[in-house]
């Protein structure tokens, strides 16, 4: 057991299917109490019945004061996991405006909210732990999904903001970043996805478990998939070689289609 973890108020967004559910169940495995949130009340309030917790469906961006409440008036933990994906559709270009506010808004806003309605209670109690679902495309680049891409980017951003404003006030960050996951999200990464995420998805139960070995370390990057620190270190160090090798699976990708 977490010892961080024991008895805290938690909550989970999106959290009806794939990593959200897993998170909540881990939660609630370690002696969490854990709201359950999803666009979806009836997948919301199926994983708050089996684990014992409690659902509070609606957008992730809005459920912030209502999930406080069903726990009490404490939340200690927020995992900003709610996140939506679109694939290019093959042309090279971007997609329309809405997909991109529709990216921007669930994926960077509605975690920036949640943190606006937190922090206060937090900053005076001197603690409280942010988990940030990013993805590794936040630290690297997705082919075929230009807005998911630069809007996990945002997330990761904001994350590494708020731990670096906020840690010697108490505040815990962590940031996940797996590659592929079973989930509904990566079906709808499309065939960009099949050829790139697919051989080396992980089951949603991976992540949880690298988060909560992250939580025990007290680390900020949690990384499911080992090897995404060797390809973030490489397009640091030499970024022209790394995107040229994301070009070559570009190319691989539109031949394939």
């Amino acid at each position: 057991m977490v010892e961080a973890v024991q008895d805290a108020g938690v909550v989970v967004t999106g959290a009806g299917g794939g990593i959200g559910a897993a998170l909540a169940r881990r939660f609630a495995a370690e002696g969490a109490r854990v709201v359950v949130n999803d666009l979806d009340a009836r997948r919301a309030e199926a994983v708050a019945e089996e684990i014992g917790g409690i659902a509070v469906p609606g957008d992730a961006s809005a459920i912030v004061g209502e999930a406080r409440d069903a726990l009490g008036g404490t939340v200690d933990v927020y995992c900003a996991n709610a996140g939506v994906a679109f694939e290019d559709g093959g042309d090279g270009g971007p997609l329309d405006e809405r997909s991109w506010a529709a990216a921007w808004d669930v994926n960077v806003m509605a975690h920036v909210r949640a943190a606006h309605e937190l922090l206060p209670d937090w900053l005076e109690r001197g603690g409280g732990r942010f988990v940030s679902t990013v993805s590794a495309a936040g630290l690297l680049t997705m082919i075929g999904a230009p807005s998911y891409s630069v809007t996990k980017h945002g997330a990761h951003a904001f994350a590494e903001w708020l731990s670096l404003t906020y840690r010697h006030r108490g505040l815990k960050v962590h940031a996940i970043c797996p590659q592929g996951v079973r989930t509904d999200m990566l079906t709808a990464t499309g065939s960009a996805g099949d050829l790139v995420l697919r051989p080396t998805a992980i089951e949603p139960d991976a992540v949880a478990d690298a988060l909560f070995q992250g939580i025990a370390e007290d680390r900020f990057l949690i990384l499911p998939h080992p090897e995404v620190a060797e390809y973030y270190q490489a397009r640091a160090a030499t970024p022209d070689r790394w995107l040229a090798g994301m070009n070559h699976l570009q190319r691989k990708w539109e031949a394939a289609r």
